[in-house]
């Protein structure tokens, strides 16, 4: 069923033994229909996509939320509306960039992640989730996540798809009767020099 609450945000990752501690902090949840405070992405290590109703009006969820040097994360993207029939909503933040503005026929798509070798590959990482698209849309079709682990959104009856684990790539927006996907499980990779 729908729902008039934000999503959830993701859950921190983090090292903490003797002298270090880091955190990751997670994403932030994206918003929904009905309620006026729910329709605004949450903030977090990069932010929610908004919900697209009224058209314009929300803002994506802040990103790097609480801020830190270098960044963790960028800003969710604006949902689109035409007002009257369909609701497409914003793509999540990604680590690399914003998350997309929603057209009018998809949400928008995830930001992109970032890459990193530490594993001796190079891999992408926390990739924002794609928006939701309403099936009303004209010409729907589904947004794609970041690269970096991030979902597709939702279509109608089809549900998004979660991020990918062990990547910290968000999960797609749901669009009703379909589900949202769940976000990708972060990582922590430690990498020793010895002499």
């Amino acid at each position: 069923a729908r729902s008039s609450s934000t999503g959830n945000n993701g859950n921190n990752s983090s090292i903490i033994g003797g002298s270090v501690s880091i955190t990751s902090i997670a994403g932030g949840g994206g918003g929904s229909y009905g309620n006026p405070t729910a329709q605004a992405g949450n903030s977090g290590g990069s932010g929610g996509g908004a919900y697209g109703y009224p058209n314009g009006v929300n803002t994506g969820g802040a990103g790097n939320t609480p801020s830190t040097t270098p960044s963790q994360g960028n800003n969710g993207g604006v949902g689109y509306s035409d007002n009257s029939t369909y609701t497409n909503s914003g793509g999540g933040g990604g680590a690399g960039a914003v998350g997309g503005t929603a057209l009018t026929s998809r949400g928008g798509n995830g930001g992109f992640g970032f890459s990193s070798a530490i594993t001796g590959t190079s891999t992408m990482y926390a990739g924002g989730g794609g928006g939701g698209t309403h099936p009303s849309a004209p010409s729907a079709t589904t947004s794609i996540g970041g690269l970096g682990g991030g979902g597709a959104g939702g279509l109608g009856s089809t549900a998004a798809v979660a991020g990918t684990a062990n990547t910290g790539g968000g999960g797609g927006g749901m669009s009703y009767p379909g589900g949202g996907g769940a976000g990708g499980s972060g990582v922590v990779i430690l990498k020793l020099n010895y002499s």
